[in-house]
């Protein structure tokens, strides 16, 4: 059930592996500083992270800001003073990459934790991180903090500094807007941004130098800086890191009569993000946790999805409730279940169905999909407009009499997401039914907290676990005429598949895999306009090997 105690810090606990280590030399100052105080400087900007773990590698990341290209050596060891570097290494920083530097240390042991530094030419060492190796063979549990939904100008990045502290996981994923596109003034509103959390550049960022100097803003976040130091990250795009609403060929915050090409845009915005981050420049990819979970991290957004449907352009001008009907029919029997239409696209969706079957030949007991957008089936509760009431503005009800007419015609209300492309789901409920996989999807993109059983024609699919954003508001902000157990209530009413749903509060998700079960723990922060690292609260909901449903 959700509590509502506060959940403060653990203890401090000795120096090992597993704890927490000191922040050292920039991390230390950058903790005790906000973020838009900090300027990026010289040398060392940006910390460390890693990513991309494997059972015997992982990439590493820094930054380092030279008076021209920079050979940076990296040192990997199992004890924080370096005194025997199991790994070492060399990347260059330069101009052509804003300075970002990736390595891959090799040869190391699994399921181990390591620390790894880099260090300048003249001696200067980075801030020291943490990283971990993944399982092989037979494994007992693996937690992961998975995030979200994290728009700087709303607030603190409350999540990230309780996961970081907390200190029980394995392993972070982030399912996408990890950065946003927009301006200053236009999403945070003036009245809605924090005034301690600007962005930069306060343009909307479309070039390869906005895009970088957005991340750069972005992880001068210490708390952000933190969580990539303590752990390593597995990132998955959605829209946010290009444009609002993209998919392969454009984006509804797209416009090329003033923005330019689509495709200058979007290689500018995927080469920042590759710079930026611990990624490997592949659109997706599968990550073996022992003989306990595969997972596959999927590109819903560029590869190869097509363009979304828009139900408000279609419902626009018409007011006879009978023509507005016949139109919802007829493209809910039409277009939208177009049988060719593309989410994955046709090779990412080849390669999904394949890996899926190769996974549960090898015995693993989960497959998991790290992507960015809600799977379950999610209409809008018919009644809404009557819990709404009298006095709402004018825009706000002609959406709600939109979702609610769409679904009056058995039409799912957000089709940007897999609800707008049924076709396509349905391929992938069937290549897991045909594996025989135990599916575990996570998603994210909503800003709220979504908990679905996942089925085909009534057989048992698997289960989706949908995460509530960092600081991205949710439904709390625009629907504040009904309460949110009201609203959650409906919602779950509504939709057979959804099971749980919670509307108000921020977090993260932290997902415990083990043999026998799979345990989401929704961590809700409350508040962001305030830097805290406390809890307002916890959700618990597992699913059991082999059930394919949810015990909520």
């Amino acid at each position: 059930m959700t509590t509502n105690a506060s959940a403060g810090l653990p203890a401090a606990t000795a120096l090992t592996r597993r704890s927490l280590f000191t922040l050292a030399g920039a991390g230390a100052a950058l903790a005790t500083v906000p973020a838009r105080a900090t300027g990026f400087g010289n040398g060392f900007t940006h910390c460390v992270a890693s990513g991309e773990p494997a059972a015997t590698s992982v990439l590493l990341w820094t930054r380092y800001v030279g008076t021209a290209e920079t050979v940076l050596t990296w040192q990997v060891s199992e004890s924080e003073d370096f005194a025997r570097p199991v790994a070492e290494g060399s990347v260059t920083a330069a101009p052509s990459r804003d300075w970002c530097a990736k390595g891959i240390a090799t040869g190391l042991s699994p399921d181990r934790w390591y620390f790894y530094r880099f260090l300048a030419p003249d001696g200067t060492p980075s801030p020291t991180g943490r990283t971990r190796t993944l399982p092989q063979g037979p494994s007992a549990g693996f937690k992961m903090a998975v995030f979200s939904c994290a728009n700087l100008g709303f607030g603190w990045f409350n999540a990230y500094a309780h996961a970081a502290a907390a200190n029980d996981c394995d392993l972070a994923v982030h399912l996408g807007d990890y950065i946003y596109e927009y301006g200053a003034g236009t999403y945070p509103s003036g009245g809605q941004a924090h005034p301690d959390r600007p962005v930069a550049p306060a343009s909307e960022i479309v070039a390869l130098a906005d895009y970088r100097l957005r991340y750069a803003t972005y992880r001068a976040d210490p708390d952000l800086q933190r969580l990539h130091q303590v752990l390593p990250m597995i990132t998955v795009w959605d829209d946010h890191e290009t444009a609002n609403d993209s998919w392969k060929g454009g984006a509804q915050n797209h416009q090329p009569a003033t923005e330019g090409s689509w495709d200058a845009r979007k290689a500018a915005a995927t080469q920042a993000y590759r710079e930026w981050l611990p990624v490997a420049d592949t659109p997706y990819s599968a990550y073996q946790v022992g003989d306990l979970a595969t997972l596959f991290r999927l590109d819903t957004r560029l590869e190869g999805r097509e363009e979304q449907f828009s139900l408000e352009k279609m419902m626009a001008g018409k007011t006879d409730p009978e023509a507005l009907t016949a139109t919802l029919s007829a493209f809910r029997d039409g277009d939208w279940a177009g049988a060719d239409r593309q989410m994955l696209g046709a090779t990412q969706e080849a390669w999904l169905s394949e890996a899926l079957a190769a996974s549960t030949r090898a015995g693993t007991h989960w497959q998991v999909l790290l992507q960015g957008v809600l799977m379950g089936n999610l209409k809008t509760p018919k009644d809404l407009m009557r819990q709404a009431g009298s006095g709402l503005p004018e825009f706000i009800r002609t959406r709600l009499e939109a979702a609610a007419a769409a679904s009056e015609a058995g039409l799912p209300s957000n089709m940007d997401a897999w609800d707008g492309y049924p076709a396509a789901r349905t391929r992938l409920f069937k290549a897991a039914l045909n594996a025989d996989a135990n599916l575990v999807v996570l998603a994210g993109d909503t800003h709220n907290a979504w908990a679905f059983d996942l089925a085909h024609d009534g057989t048992p699919v698997g289960v989706e676990f949908g995460g509530n954003s960092v600081s991205s508001p949710g439904y709390e902000s625009y629907l504040t005429f009904i309460k949110p157990d009201t609203l959650a209530s409906s919602l779950v009413a509504e939709n057979p598949q959804l099971k749980w749903a919670e509307t108000s509060q921020r977090g993260y998700m932290m997902v415990a895999l083990t043999p026998a079960s799979t345990v989401t723990e929704y961590r809700f922060t409350g508040g962001m306009r305030q830097r805290s690292a406390q809890l307002a609260g916890s959700k618990r909901i597992t699913t059991a090997k082999g059930s394919r449903q949810l015990v909520v």
